[in-house]
């Protein structure tokens, strides 16, 4: 899978795409990531993407033309390919959306910056995704949660394969639920002893517990996801 980056600040995902996860991904050639700076495309001689709204307001607008061009110039016009758009306003990202999403190809991730997009930037993308009600500077703290959270998923990325299938928001017997609270040693803490259940050596057992525990904790802390289908 190839997932590029449209942004004006390239150097701001060098540690995050560097370690752990990402960095593994990439070694074994399950995850090709590339950088696209959109200040490349920038008109005249000081390469300037962006100019002030129509109408007036404050701040700086990214312009429809130089991000038209950054995009056309990235896609690879081949596979199952789609443009996501990082914007406040779009689609509310969820786990259902990641596995949606690590089906694809190539994935074209455009960052906003300033006071945001030239309105007409979303005739020509597939999609628009928000991390959040709330607001960022930019769309590469987005970019960077959209990319890990696919690479995940990727087959082949994790040593072991169930590692990504029993987390919290995965669907398990049907219903998408939290994952069951785990605990290491020492098995007696301050009084506090780890749920006998697991110190049972009983995978049946374990299996039930973990199951029923996860059910439990999602009812009481987030009852929504599960009238989810």
């Amino acid at each position: 899978m190839q997932i590029s980056i449209i942004t004006l600040f390239p150097e701001v995902f060098t540690q995050i795409f560097n370690n752990s996860l990402l960095k593994r991904a990439q070694i074994k050639k399950k995850l090709v990531i590339e950088m696209v700076n959109l200040r490349d495309f920038g008109q005249g001689k000081h390469r300037t993407v962006d100019d002030r709204p129509y109408g007036g307001g404050v701040g700086m607008v990214l312009r429809v033309d130089v991000l038209t061009q950054a995009i056309e110039s990235t896609k690879k016009k081949s596979g199952r390919e789609a443009v996501i758009l990082l914007d406040p306003k779009g689609k509310q990202y969820k786990q259902e959306d990641v596995e949606f999403y690590s089906k694809y190809d190539h994935l074209i991730l455009v960052c906003g910056h300033y006071e945001g997009f030239d309105e007409r930037i979303r005739k020509i993308v597939d999609f628009e995704l928000s991390i959040g009600d709330y607001i960022l500077s930019g769309g590469e703290i987005p970019a960077m949660v959209v990319v890990e959270s696919i690479a995940r998923l990727i087959p082949g990325v994790f040593e072991k394969e169930e590692a990504s299938y029993y987390e919290s928001f995965s669907k398990i017997d049907g219903k998408r639920i939290l994952e069951e609270p785990i605990y290491t040693r020492p098995a007696v803490y301050k009084g506090d002893s780890v749920p006998k259940e697991l110190l049972s050596g009983d995978p049946k057992s374990i299996s039930k517990y973990r199951k029923k525990e996860a059910l439990n904790l999602t009812k009481k802390r987030r009852p929504n996801i599960l009238k989810k289908p």
